[in-house]
């Protein structure tokens, strides 16, 4: 006996439908603002990554070699290959270029609720613009990508990098000469009684913490002018106005606690949650990059988000959403041998109509047959019998009323669909 391997997952077809219908409505909502698909290999060089993380990133990626010797990783996430794939390939394309993917990505990770493995995810990139407008329709479209799935309660956060190494450089630096990773790590992971520690252990005056953790607490646009000169704050306000007032979105909260990958993240930075996952209740994080002229190409501004698709669909069933059923419309039942072929060719025509159908495949009798054909919730079962065959008839009956009636073949499509 075969077993799964740890943090990996099988779906039945009951889930499969759910991931379908999640993934429709997340790339109808992309689409609608204008994005368009690509995709990447599933394996890419071991250097792309490593190139971006350093080598420290290699104990949780699945690497391996080729049989020539090459090193290459199964793909962690995918903006790098995304990058990689624009300055090979598309950094002639006329910009601004906007791009969105959707695929299985793998960590070597310690398994735990919403978080595995091998996952999937979905993500935009907006390469060649970094105008007010343009952010404020990135957040919108990863707000609305997630919400439109039918997700009731999600929550924005929007900080900003440039604020942060701002006050760090005021408050800080002086203490800290390796540079600012060690902090923002502790922020990212909100460990404030480690950072409270550590602040005493080097000697930071009070006054420069009480700067700095007052800045963190900043909620609003008016404690923001405490610490960010106004001038450097309007392109933030006007990002935040836009979503809003133009957009429509009221459930924002400036948070300036966002201290995600600053390797390459720069300036305005974002995540979306799902309160009702508690503490693993991220759903999307993204920003402002600078990882084109990483990869070899020209600097040119650049932005997108990640999406963690399943915990999406996490989050849509704690909240006890009721996903649509994919139910047959119509299931076939010939009633002997001598009808087996009629059947099929029934069965065909309402396939060309894009009528669900299925049909028995057992030879089982009438009986065993409507059972089977209740437990996948046909709506409508037709019985082909010969006696009805000879007057080019069949026995149509309502699954959920229970009642029968026999329709002409020539008008069972008109009737099946006017039903």
């Amino acid at each position: 006996m075969f077993n799964l391997p740890r943090g990996t997952r099988d779906f039945t077809p009951e889930e499969m439908e759910k991931r379908r219908y999640v993934e429709h409505h997340m790339a109808s909502t992309i689409k609608s603002f204008g994005y368009r698909e690509i995709q990447t290999p599933t394996f890419e060089t071991l250097e792309l990554f490593t190139a971006k993380s350093g080598d420290a990133i290699i104990d949780e990626l699945y690497s391996f070699k080729d049989k020539g010797g090459r090193d290459l990783a199964l793909r962690p996430e995918l903006t790098a290959p995304v990058m990689r794939f624009y300055v090979e390939k598309l950094q002639m394309e006329p910009k601004p270029l906007k791009l969105f993917y959707f695929g299985n990505c793998f960590r070597y990770d310690r398994p735990q609720k919403g978080r595995y493995r091998e996952f999937q995810q979905m993500g935009c990139e907006l390469i060649g613009t970094s105008t007010t407008e343009a952010l404020a329709e990135l957040i919108a479209l990863a707000y609305y990508a997630i919400k439109n799935t039918g997700l009731k309660n999600i929550d924005i956060r929007i900080g900003n990098l440039d604020f942060l190494n701002q006050q760090f450089k005021t408050c800080l630096s002086e203490y800290y000469p390796a540079g600012a990773n060690e902090v923002f790590r502790l922020i990212d992971k909100e460990d404030f009684n480690e950072l409270h520690n550590q602040f005493d252990n080097y000697g930071i005056p009070e006054e420069k913490q009480k700067k700095f953790l007052g800045f963190l607490g900043s909620n609003n646009i008016n404690d923001l002018k405490k610490y960010i000169q106004v001038k450097d704050l309007k392109r933030y306000e006007e990002i935040i106005s836009i979503l809003k007032n133009d957009y429509g979105i009221s459930k924002i909260k400036i948070e300036m606690k966002i201290a995600r990958g600053l390797d390459y993240y720069k300036g305005l930075v974002f995540e979306i949650d799902a309160p009702i996952l508690g503490a693993e209740k991220q759903l999307c994080g993204g920003g402002e990059y600078d990882l084109v002229e990483q990869f070899g190409g020209t600097d040119v501004s650049t932005s997108g988000f990640a999406l963690g698709f399943d915990r999406t669909i996490l989050a849509l069933e704690t909240e006890n959403y009721t996903f649509p059923s994919y139910d047959i419309e119509v299931y076939i039942i010939p009633v002997n041998e001598t009808t087996i072929r009629k059947s099929i060719e029934i069965a065909k025509n309402l396939r060309k109509e894009g009528i669900l159908t299925d049909m028995d495949l057992l030879r089982r009798g009438i009986g065993k047959s409507l059972k089977y054909a209740n437990s996948k919730n046909a709506k409508k079962v037709i019985i082909i019998g010969p006696e009805e065959l000879e007057k080019n008839s069949v026995v149509v009956k309502d699954m959920k009323s229970g009642e029968q009636e026999i329709i002409k073949i020539s008008n069972l499509i008109n009737k099946l669909k006017n039903n």
